[in-house]
């Protein structure tokens, strides 16, 4: 599978003739703004864009006024939610507005409200996905000195759990820049998630259906310590690592029940039967019958493959016959290195032995058993 992984990379040289930010259409999800509103929109139009679509997503009647003076630029149309939906339902009726109406544009480029986008930077975006045909995400330095704390504690963590268990390499998670050509935002559409947690889906759904990325630094610009933010840190990061710990939850339930199975079927065989036979049958007898509970929701479920089931079921048993003759001889082994032969502690061993097998197996499905063979991979210019 072409993996959807982004690469970080200063900025290249543009050509200019095949360039009009005129054709790239702006979101701008808002919600309560204040004056700095009017500020945004007078740099996107100074920059050269002529369609911006404002999101208001349920605001305070007290801030309809700046919705107001935003409806009278003939650059902008305004869409309304009756109520406060989340960031990720004004992204998603921004897109979808988009694409019913406005059939010459080539692409979105989506940003944040408050100022914390710079209307170069916002070009810039726009540019290399013109140019590039491929999504390109703007990525902050979170190693500057004035960056929140919290905000570089949360990307640094996110930025690793998205390259160790999702295989997506990306500097910055949450940016609120982002650009999209016109034939990503169909697949944007059906992503899960209606708040701060819909743009982690997005990253995994475009990494899932093989659509790439690229990521292009920018100025990394907190307005009173990012005090104006509407992300609620306690509930929108539980929904975020969500998204990520459901990729896990599948695995687990399989080696409780494979744990589970392992026991008893070890309890069960004579004691006076041959050692490394006895961990093999035990092992061999609980791996069958949680694999099956495993493949059938990884395949549904967790990885969605679009893979036919002769073939990602061919694949997923060749791993677990790999991984079962290296449990069981890894087992059998340690067990013999530190002369035990209880159950219990067996079972305490495999346990080790598993949970480094689960992470490298996680990986092997990810990108081998029920990876998407699709690729949207896009000649560069």
């Amino acid at each position: 599978m072409k993996q959807s992984t982004g690469n970080l990379y200063d900025r290249l040289p543009i050509n200019e003739s095949e360039i009009t930010v005129g054709q790239v259409t702006v979101i701008l999800p808002s919600y309560n703004p204040g004056e700095r509103l009017a500020l945004v929109l007078s740099g996107l139009i100074s920059a050269g864009f002529r369609d911006i679509l404002v999101i208001d997503d349920g605001s305070r009647d007290d801030c309809q006024r700046f919705f107001q003076q935003a409806e009278r630029l003939p650059e902008c149309t305004l869409i309304h939610h009756d109520v406060n939906r989340g960031k990720g339902r004004a992204l998603k009726t921004g897109f979808e507005y988009f694409l019913k109406n406005r059939p010459d544009q080539s692409g979105v480029v989506c940003a944040d409200d408050d100022g914390q986008h710079s209307p170069e930077d916002i070009v810039r975006i726009a540019a290399e996905m013109q140019q590039r045909n491929t999504a390109v995400f703007g990525a902050r330095d979170f190693t500057l000195p004035d960056i929140p704390p919290k905000s570089r504690f949360g990307n640094t963590v996110t930025s690793f759990v998205f390259r160790a268990l999702c295989g997506i390499k990306i500097t910055d998670t949450q940016t609120g820049l982002r650009a999209f050509p016109r034939e990503y935002l169909a697949t944007l559409c059906r992503v899960s998630g209606e708040r701060f947690e819909y743009e982690t889906n997005a990253l995994l759904e475009l990494n899932r259906e093989g659509f790439p990325f690229v990521e292009l630094p920018i100025s990394t610009i907190y307005i009173n310590n990012n005090g104006e933010t509407h992300f609620r840190p306690l509930r929108d990061s539980i929904k975020i690592y969500a998204v990520i710990l459901k990729f896990l939850l599948s695995s687990c339930l399989a080696s409780v029940i494979d744990m589970t199975m392992f026991t008893v079927i070890n309890l069960c065989l004579p004691s006076g039967m041959d050692e490394k036979l006895r961990v093999f049958t035990a092992t061999f007898g609980a791996r069958v019958i949680s694999s099956l509970v495993n493949y059938f929701i990884n395949r549904n479920r967790v990885f969605r493959s679009s893979g036919s089931v002769p073939g990602t079921m061919g694949r997923y048993y060749l791993l677990c016959l790999c991984q079962t003759c290296i449990s069981s001889a890894s087992v059998t082994g340690l067990s013999a290195l530190f002369s035990v032969r209880h159950s219990g502690w067996e079972t305490l061993i495999k346990a080790v032995v598993d949970t480094v097998l689960f992470f490298i197996s996680f990986g092997i499905q990810r990108d081998w058993v029920f990876g998407n063979r699709r690729s949207h991979e896009k000649k560069q210019g």
